[in-house]
């Protein structure tokens, strides 16, 4: 476990208590000389929280995990899942791999920038909906295939169930309502 100087710092920097305990179970996973092995797991904590990794919360990280900040930043800008930036309440992210590709993932891609008024790495004015091109997500059986926020996996995306998909997200944002 890392020492109240630590934490103490890491909070100053944008890490709350609740993350920062988080990612000490995160850490008690490895090896005591291994924390830095819980990199990944503390980049989707912090962004979990705050809905985005700023250059702060990066060095945070980096601190409470004894790495060189540049290593947090290779990590946190090789994968795709996570956020370099602000965008909005739901990043909807459709593989176009090849195999995704094949079952139609370009044609969903494009009805779903259609519909959204969007293109890849663009949020759509109401500030809800932030569009990524996504690489494999290990389910090429249920081409198309979208993550919603990293978290949840919709399969056979046809032009129907991406209108169903935004139609329910609209209406369970706060303040909003279905047109």
């Amino acid at each position: 476990m890392n020492d109240h100087r630590s934490g103490a710092r890491a909070t100053a920097a944008g890490l709350s208590a609740e993350s920062l305990a988080k990612i000490d179970r995160e850490i008690a996973k490895y090896p005591p000389d291994q924390k830095r092995s819980a990199v990944m797991s503390a980049l989707t904590i912090v962004q979990d929280e705050h809905g985005w990794l700023s250059t702060a919360t990066m060095d945070a990280v980096a601190h409470y995990l004894a790495m060189a900040p540049v290593a947090v930043y290779e990590v946190a800008s090789f994968y795709t899942m996570y956020n370099l930036a602000p965008g909005g309440r739901y990043k909807l992210a459709i593989c176009t791999n090849l195999p995704c590709a094949l079952s139609g993932s370009e044609a969903a891609a494009v009805y779903l920038k259609r519909k959204l008024g969007v293109g890849f790495n663009e949020t759509t004015a109401d500030g809800l909906f932030t569009l990524k091109e996504g690489e494999c997500f290990g389910a090429c059986g249920d081409a198309p295939v979208m993550l919603v926020n990293n978290k949840r996996m919709c399969s056979f995306m046809s032009n129907e169930r991406l209108d169903e998909l935004v139609d329910e997200l609209r209406a369970a944002a706060p303040g909003t309502t279905t047109a």
